[in-house]
């Protein structure tokens, strides 16, 4: 008998013949014995359709200012996977399982206050193992909530519900915790660019983090940073293949991808995925003063805006006495980055600012990077071949990041999933 968490996402509860089916996964897994926590989040589209609500409601009322309280946000917005988990819990019960569902506050899962941001804190899972080995009992879980310092419900952000999972699967001291999605895996790049793109088998938590937070849209960045942390074994599953098709049930290799410890994979491939992330700007700070502090000036203030800074380039003049300072931001905050540098241009002191759109961030990830020679020339040779030009470039022990234009991203993609043999079983 082991202790798994299942999570299920929106398209996977999209209605109630889709709930119904996710019900039946969750059923094998309870008559083969297990320990069953089930992590929900809303049906497909209705957190959009509350996000739009509450950002309406100012505008009909007339109100002056567009900004609303982002506890009150919350309130609303939780309540697509209070539905759902209820939903599940009444299916589950139909079929003759004992299931009740819980929300985030009754666990509970603390968070700090960062309202629409919030951060888990603890998770208290004492009654919910009560309730495994005393009754046998499913709990189903909302996921994307938790309950603040100030006694109010707190999401944790888009995609917090795999946050919610993965959380939970630490705080249980689960044996697994099975993320269900539309994919049946993770894959060496998007399928939809390079359709020789291959399911992986098994993958390091520090890829996977890397693919979720350069472009990859299987895994929320935070629930992998968690796994990581707790050493949580994540499997990436579908929902829609038949819970009862051979295989699904098998504990030790079940259809999907393993997200584990680097140790677990015995065969390490040099490259491991391609990811890209489309809608980047760069913005570059022309003739900066080469001294101490110039670089807190730039990025303090942009932290404080909530402005996620990726790429950076420094270049030193000649004379050593300027420099020119080169970032990328998501092309929805460029012009909010350029409003806040302006406004911290005196102590920032720069002479000119540019900035430039639609760029396309490739990068190519693996783990076996870091005893092998010669990768990111492989890179830079296949690309020149097609004529694609590179605008900036960053690298790490297991990543390089090349960022290039809009236009010819899945080119690129293409190319470096091919010149590394990943379209090659």
């Amino acid at each position: 008998m082991a202790r798994i968490v299942m999570k299920f996402g929106g398209t996977s509860v999209a209605d109630l013949e889709r709930i119904h089916r996710v019900a039946r996964h969750v059923k094998r897994e309870v008559d083969a014995g297990h320990q069953v926590a089930v992590v929900v989040s809303a049906m497909a589209g209705k957190t959009n359709e509350l996000v739009e609500w509450v950002r309406t409601m100012p505008k009909v009322t007339g109100a002056s200012s567009p900004f609303y309280d982002a506890r009150e946000y919350d309130t609303i917005v939780a309540s697509g996977e209070q539905v759902t988990s209820g939903l599940l819990a009444i299916a589950l019960q139909s079929m003759g399982i004992d299931a009740r569902s819980w929300q985030g506050w009754q666990i509970p899962i603390k968070t700090d206050n960062a309202h629409g941001a919030a951060r888990i804190m603890e998770i208290d899972g004492t009654e919910m193992i009560r309730r495994f080995e005393e009754l046998g009992q499913v709990a189903v879980v909302a996921g994307f909530q938790g309950i603040g310092p100030d006694n109010r419900i707190a999401t944790l952000g888009r995609g917090g519900s795999d946050t919610s999972a993965v959380a939970l699967a630490a705080g249980l001291k689960a044996d697994r915790c099975d993320i269900y999605t539309d994919v049946d895996g993770v894959y060496t790049t998007d399928p939809r660019i390079v359709p020789e793109a291959r399911r992986l088998k098994k993958i390091a938590f520090e890829e996977m983090l890397e693919m979720a937070s350069l472009g990859a849209k299987v895994l929320q960045v935070r629930s992998v940073e968690l796994a990581m942390v707790h050493k949580v074994r994540t499997f990436v599953r579908s929902s829609f293949e038949d819970p009862d098709a051979p295989g699904m049930g098998d504990f030790d290799n079940p259809p999907g991808t393993l997200i584990c410890d680097e140790d677990e994979i015995v065969e390490q491939e040099v490259v491991t995925g391609i990811a890209y992330a489309k809608d980047e700007a760069q913005i570059s700070l022309r003739r900066l003063s080469d001294r101490p502090g110039v670089s807190a000036a730039i990025f303090g203030p942009l932290a404080d805006a909530h402005i996620n800074v990726d790429m950076i380039v420094q270049n030193i003049s000649e004379d050593g006495s300027h420099t020119d300072m080169t970032f990328t931001v998501p092309s929805g905050d460029a012009e909010k980055a350029i409003s806040v540098l302006n406004a911290n241009k005196e102590k920032v002191g720069f002479d000119a600012i540019q900035s430039e759109s639609g760029l396309v961030k490739v990068s190519v990830i693996g783990i076996g990077m870091r005893s092998h020679a010669g990768v990111a020339a492989t890179a830079f040779k296949a690309l020149a071949e097609k004529s694609i030009n590179i605008k900036a470039i960053t690298t790490s022990e297991i990543k390089i990041s090349i960022l290039i234009d809009g236009p010819y991203a899945e080119l690129a993609v293409r190319t470096l999933h091919s010149c590394y043999g990943l379209d090659k079983s």
